[in-house]
């Protein structure tokens, strides 16, 4: 069964405000209730992994909203290594905040390399 457009769009519209809620809740949550459970340095590991999932989950809602305009399957590329931005990148840092493990921080460039590829198909995604 085909999908219809308007679907895609609208289930990375609904994911990306969910990663961006979370993003935000995860910021209240450093902001508030993490002081004294981490120390600075793990609280500023966890607070950048918060920042980088809320800016790439609203860049998910954007890109969602551009779908219906421009090269849709370039577009859903980038949403999908926006996804994985998130889970490898904010995932690992918010890991190591916890644990302490840091080679949990090797993961954490593959996430920042999926979320450069999902700029270069947001851009390459701008034609039709």
């Amino acid at each position: 069964m085909k999908e219809h457009p308007g679907e895609t769009s609208g289930r990375f519209l609904a994911l990306g405000a969910v990663l961006a809620g979370l993003g935000v809740a995860a910021s209240a949550l450093g902001a508030h209730g993490l002081r004294e459970l981490l120390s600075a340095e793990r609280l500023d590991v966890f607070r950048t992994a918060a920042m980088y999932q809320m800016l790439h989950g609203l860049a998910i809602v954007a890109v969602a909203g551009a779908m219906s305009h421009f090269h849709r399957a370039r577009l859903r590329i980038a949403c999908w290594c926006f996804v994985a931005g998130i889970l490898l990148f904010s995932g690992s840092l918010y890991a190591l905040s916890f644990s302490g493990i840091t080679s949990l921080g090797m993961i954490t460039p593959l996430g920042g390399v999926a979320f450069l590829i999902g700029w270069l198909m947001v851009a390459l995604g701008s034609s039709c």
